[in-house]
């Protein structure tokens, strides 16, 4: 097991990394200091069906009291009507601000898990147990907490940080293929922005992670949680240098809400990398061969790196709401080297255009 410590100015918990730790999460969570008598776990019926049981019984040997509250899986349960199906469930149960809710599944679950912890009776433990490549190595880490607003991703939502977070790397041999691959988009990012140890790493061993190999696994996903760790640290609020961390996240974003949502995320974000690298090679500052290892590492990693069908004008324009924007300026962060990148919102919006087409 790995252990990454996660502080912040105003807040400090630990990531476990490991395999088999879903039977230790009761365990876990006392350790952290939570003391409730009773806890909720929040699930989809998919992930229930794999590791509900587990999780259920480290909580009770814990000596907790537990309800699982199940949603169907998929993007379109991240919503404020879900938000408050939660809160009348956790009301029903009589929970209490001691009363953890325990997010157990991907990206959807920990999102919205940690919304309803965070403005439920205005805070409520949170303990986040990521099922998926893509929560485990990054959307587990760092306090973002958010539901969606229409085709809008993650419009409405609050920094909340879990008391905890237990990654399993053992449950990843439940994923298919595509749900494998749609997680190494976000580690292979850290790799591109900050880490050319670890991108080199990827592009050494890529057959070996997806083929589930446990020990593989645990290294990625402690690599890429301490390197997203190191940022929030640094700007917890996504003030400043956190930005960093929307690489390929641009374009990425604005191709799940033209998409209607269609595109999975990770997915979503591999285009962007590769599309957005197209961009800093066209300004001049991202060389040919550090391009062409991106994409072949992304398709390595079986994932798409052409936008689809969609309408640029309509992507352009969904670019322009995205959050990280300033006075109007679209703001990009772009790799300038394997291992480094930088933030701009001083891009002509022609060649913005011209790269959505390329």
């Amino acid at each position: 097991m790995k252990t990454v410590k996660l502080k912040t100015s105003q807040n400090s918990y630990e990531i476990f990394v490991g395999a088999g730790l879903l039977l230790q999460t009761g365990d876990l969570m006392r350790e952290a200091g939570i003391s409730g008598t009773k806890a909720v776990i929040v699930t989809d019926t998919t992930i229930d069906s794999f590791h509900g049981e587990t999780v259920r019984a480290s909580l009770e040997s814990a000596g907790f009291q537990v309800m699982t509250v199940t949603i169907p899986p998929g993007e379109e349960q991240k919503s404020i009507n879900t938000a408050v199906m939660l809160y009348e469930k956790l009301t029903g149960f009589y929970a209490e601000r001691s009363t953890p809710l325990v997010a157990l599944g991907g990206g959807v679950i920990g999102d919205l898990t940690g919304f309803a912890a965070a403005t439920y009776m205005r805070g409520v433990p949170l303990v986040q147990a990521p099922t998926t490549l893509l929560a485990q190595g990054d959307s587990s880490i760092g306090g973002k907490t958010a539901v969606n607003h229409g085709n809008l991703k993650n419009r409405i939502g609050v920094f909340y940080h879990p008391k905890l977070t237990v990654s399993d790397v053992a449950v990843l041999k439940t994923l298919t293929e595509r749900e494998l691959s749609n997680g190494l988009s976000e580690i292979i990012k850290h790799g591109v922005i900050l880490d050319a140890g670890l991108f080199r790493y990827l592009e050494k061993n890529m057959e070996t992670i997806c083929q589930c190999d446990d020990t593989t696994l645990e290294y990625i996903v402690a690599r890429s949680a301490a390197i997203k760790a190191g940022v929030v640290g640094q700007d917890e609020y996504d003030l400043g240098m956190r930005n960093i961390l929307n690489c390929g996240h641009t374009i990425g974003h604005a191709i799940e809400s033209v998409s209607g949502l269609t595109v999975w995320h990770g997915e979503a974000v591999a285009i962007g990398l590769s599309t957005e690298a197209k961009l800093a090679h066209e300004l001049g500052i991202l060389s040919s061969k550090d391009m062409g290892r991106l994409r072949k590492l992304l398709l390595a990693a079986g994932l798409p790196c052409d936008i689809p069908e969609l309408d640029p004008e309509r992507l352009f324009e969904a670019m322009k709401h995205d959050k990280k924007n300033t006075d109007g300026r679209i703001r990009f962060a772009l790799p300038c080297s394997i291992g480094a990148s930088f933030l701009t919102d001083e891009i002509n919006p022609e060649l913005i255009k011209k790269v959505l087409v390329m």
